[in-house]
C-alpha cells in the first residue's frame, strides 16, 4: 500500500527523484503503477503524473530540435490500460560515464574481500551489487579471486567465540618479537585501519587486553564459557594510555596530523621548517617502526635517541635487503676459462 505524504515535492526533492524514477524503471523493465508508488513511498496518481512528464522529456538531435527518436517514449496501452509501465525507447541514459574494466575489477575485489567475512556470506545485498558492477563496466573486469588469509580464518573462530560466549587459547606474539600461550574470554572485536583488533579478558595477564589479530595463531576454541567480567572496565577506545608509554617527539606533514590523532600525547603542536612537531605516546619503541613505514617520508623522529636509533636500524636493514637482492641479480661475467 503505497504512503500518501501530506504535501506534494519541492522542485529539489521532484528532481532527485526522477532522477532515480529513471534508471529504476530500466531495471526492473516492467513494472506495476501501485508498485513504483510503494518503492518510492508515493501516491499512484504522483507515479502517473511522473511517467507523463518522462515522455515529454529528451534530448534535442543535431538540428536543435525534437525529433521522435529524441524523446522518451512507453507502452501507452500498457500504461493506459493495465497500469502497468514500460519503458519501450530511452535517451541519453547510455552515455553516462561508466567504470573501466579495472575500477570495476578492484571494486568487486573489495567486495568478494566483504563477502568473506562471517556477518556478510550469503548477502545478497553484495552479490547484487557486484553483478551491477560487472554489468555496468565500460568492458568485462577481469576475473579476480580474493585468498583467504590466515588472519581471516582466525577472524572467523573470534567471531564463533565471541557470539557463543566461550574462551580461547592462542599463541601470542608481541611487537617485541617475545611469544607466549594465552588463555583469553573474547570480549569484542575492533577494527583499526587495515588491522583487526581483539579486546578480551587475558587470564595470563588477568586483565583487559587488546590482541592484534595477525598476531595471534594456534586458537583453539575451548568449552569453558567466558567469565563475568561486570567488574573490569572495557575500554571505548582502542590504545589506552599508560605509565610505562614511551614520549616520542616527531616532525610531521600537517596533511598528516590527522591520521596519528589516536597517538597524539596532547594538542600541541609548533611550526619547525614547514613540518609540525608533536608528541606522540607509544607503548614502545618497536610500533614507531611501523607506524614511521606507513607514512614514509612524512613523519621524522626527533627524539629521543634511542627511538631515532632503532628507526634508523630498521631502516638501513631493510635497504641492506635490497642490496641483497640486487646483487644476487647481477649477471656473473664468464671467462674464457669458465667454459
Amino acid at each position: 500500500m503505497a504512503t500518501r505524504r501530506a504535501r506534494p515535492l519541492k522542485a529539489p526533492d521532484k528532481l532527485v527523484f526522477l532522477l532515480s524514477f529513471v534508471p529504476y524503471l530500466l531495471e526492473q523493465r516492467v513494472v506495476a503503477v501501485p508498485e513504483a508508488a510503494a518503492h518510492f513511498g508515493m501516491t499512484d496518481d504522483e507515479i502517473r503524473d511522473a511517467v507523463r512528464l518522462i515522455a515529454t522529456s529528451g534530448l534535442p538531435g543535431s538540428t536543435g530540435t525534437y525529433q521522435p527518436n529524441d524523446l522518451f517514449d512507453i507502452d501507452w496501452d500498457a500504461f493506459e490500460d493495465d497500469d502497468v509501465i514500460v519503458i519501450v525507447h530511452h535517451v541519453a541514459i547510455d552515455d553516462a560515464p561508466r567504470l573501466s574494466a579495472r575500477e570495476a575489477a578492484a571494486l568487486i575485489a573489495g567486495l568478494q574481500y566483504l563477502s568473506a567475512s562471517p556477518e556478510n556470506q550469503g548477502s545478497a545485498s553484495l552479490a547484487s551489487l557486484m553483478a551491477k558492477l560487472t554489468a555496468g563496466a565500460s568492458a568485462a573486469p577481469s576475473r579476480l579471486a580474493v585468498a583467504e588469509t590466515e588472519a581471516d580464518a582466525s577472524l572467523a573462530l573470534i567471531r564463533g567465540a565471541v557470539s557463543v560466549g566461550r574462551q580461547i587459547e592462542f599463541d601470542y606474539l608481541n611487537a617485541r618479537g617475545e611469544g607466549s600461550r594465552r588463555r583469553a574470554d573474547p570480549l569484542r572485536i575492533i577494527s583499526q585501519d587495515a588491522d583487526w583488533y581483539l579486546q578480551a579478558y587475558c587470564h595470563t595477564r588477568e586483565d583487559v587486553r587488546n590482541f592484534r589479530v595477525d598476531r595471534m595463531s594456534d586458537l583453539v576454541l575451548t568449552d569453558e564459557p567466558v567469565g563475568d567480567h561486570s567488574q573490569h572496565a572495557v575500554p571505548d577506545t582502542l590504545f589506552q594510555r599508560s605509565d610505562s608509554d614511551l614520549d616520542v617527539v616527531v616532525d610531521v606533514s600537517p596533511s598528516t596530523l590527522s591520521l596519528l590523532a589516536d597517538y597524539l600525547a596532547d594538542s600541541r603542536a609548533r611550526e619547525v621548517g614547514g613540518r609540525l612537531r608533536v608528541t606522540l605516546r607509544l607503548a614502545h619503541v618497536h610500533g614507531l617502526k611501523r607506524l614511521v613505514a606507513g607514512l614514509p617520508g612524512l613523519v621524522t623522529v626527533v627524539s629521543p635517541p634511542e627511538a631515532r636509533a632503532a628507526v634508523a636500524e630498521w631502516a638501513e636493514a631493510g635497504l641492506a635487503g635490497y642490496r641483497e637482492v640486487e646483487a644476487s641479480e647481477i649477471p656473473r661475467t664468464t671467462g674464457s676459462d669458465d667454459i
